[in-house]
């Protein structure tokens, strides 16, 4: 470049110098500048030429701006060179992966639409590459529950939906963050969980169903006994806990039934408004009657109900309200409270009670899981409440949002949309 210069320079000196000599240096340094331009515009013909028919044999030696040029092109279209050629070898090693992989994988643009997916999606999806490129996805298959799934875009969230190609089969999707501005949807096949969920719910709602009469027939005939003046005294004793006992396991049947019932049901209907402000009182008034329980309090700001099924409601309170009276000591105190939000509305069960470990709030709607086992034999507690309370929400769209830390108590909220929500007639 530095040559360039000075050869420029000289050039114009040496034409002022002659248009001086003539009385006329204007028209020296007019002539010399376009010597100038002639000289870079030829250069710049023959490099655009060069560039057209791929040949730089005339600009690999030398000097000057377009030796420069071409040198700094060349090192970018090498460079452009490797850089394509390791794309290419990473997209197919992503591809041999990818076609390795037993779930389905459909890569999205940022409008959901497909890109590409991997043989799993094909023959689980029944998605086409070529034909369904660009389509978008919940185009291809139609599930209500996918297209929630694609509008929440949450990466934690997932959706089971009926298998588009095979009757009775059921596939998990996810949706998670995939490059810039690409989402992955992954499918996998789950029929056989599925298949062995619905077994397990027949069973326990079938078994469940066959010890509920020989349960009655059995608590009658105790509940007979206690009243029995002729029972000797040695046996009353005996008699009132298999009483107790057969109550217990009464208990039992009947939430099982029940779980059963919400686990394997829809979505809650439309045709009953609940009044909350009313069962939480009569919750209250019923707990508040026991011996052991501790102080009820209630905060209810707003008379606003939720439109869904009024027992379902009362069996979520009674479950919450239940756990927090045998969690917390008779001189503790309970608040139950519901409240409209911007999102919908809020059914609270808090107490200041012995609290709950962090690693233990994941699991506590897991049917039969207790924190202590031995305690809850001792108080009756199965492991089921929360299990119910966890479906009837999902019944009525709604969550269960848990916070607690040993020695400050639980704080139980269930959170419904405003779309369950109705403001009091």
């Amino acid at each position: 470049m530095r040559k360039v210069i000075i050869g420029v320079g000289l050039l114009l000196a040496t034409g002022a110098l002659v248009g001086w000599s003539y009385g006329n240096l204007e028209r020296g340094l007019l002539v010399a500048a376009a010597l100038v331009l002639l000289w870079m515009l030829r250069n710049l013909v023959f490099l655009e030429r060069a560039i057209q028919r791929d040949d730089f044999t005339a600009f690999r030696f030398g000097e000057g701006i377009c030796q420069q040029l071409f040198s700094q092109f060349r090192y970018e279209r090498e460079r452009g060179d490797r850089y394509k050629s390791q794309r290419l070898q990473l997209l197919k090693e992503i591809r041999r992966s990818t076609r390795a992989m037993p779930d389905g994988a459909i890569i999205l643009d940022a409008q959901l639409e497909i890109i590409t997916c991997n043989r799993a999606a094909k023959s689980l999806a029944g998605l086409k590459p070529k034909k369904d490129r660009g389509q978008r996805v919940d185009n291809i298959i139609r599930d209500p529950a996918l297209t929630e799934l694609l509008r929440a875009n949450d990466p934690a969230m997932t959706a089971d939906i009926e298998s588009p190609l095979q009757d009775y089969a059921w596939l998990n999707c996810r949706l998670v963050p995939y490059g810039a501005g690409q989402k992955l949807l992954i499918i996998r096949d789950v029929t056989e969980r599925m298949r062995l969920n619905k077994m397990r719910r027949d069973f326990i709602a079938n078994a469940s169903h066959e010890l509920r009469s020989p349960l009655t027939v059995i608590c009658g005939y105790l509940d007979s006994f206690v009243d029995e003046a002729s029972v000797p005294a040695e046996m009353r004793q005996p008699i009132l806990q298999m009483q107790a006992q057969a109550q217990r396991m009464s208990g039992i049947v009947q939430d099982l039934l029940q779980l059963s019932h919400v686990e394997g049901s829809g979505g809650a209907g439309d045709d009953e408004l609940v009044d909350v402000h009313a069962v939480l009182t009569a919750a209250a008034d019923t707990y508040s009657s026991l011996d052991s329980s501790p102080e009820i309090r209630l905060e209810v700001e707003s008379s606003a109900r939720i439109i869904g099924v009024t027992r379902e409601i009362e069996s979520v309170v009674a479950n919450l309200v239940s756990n927090a009276v045998r969690h917390t000591p008779k001189t503790g105190r309970i608040r139950l409270s519901w409240r409209v939000t911007d999102a919908g509305a809020e059914l609270g069960v808090s107490d200041n009670g012995e609290g709950i470990a962090e690693q233990h709030i994941p699991r506590l709607t897991e049917r039969f899981f207790r924190v202590d086992r031995g305690r809850s034999r001792a108080d009756g507690g199965i492991g089921l409440g929360l299990a119910i309370v966890k479906h009837i929400l999902q019944r009525h769209d709604a969550r269960l949002e848990i916070k607690s830390a040993p020695g400050q108590g639980s704080e139980f909220r269930c959170c419904f949309p405003a779309e369950r929500v109705s403001a009091a007639s």
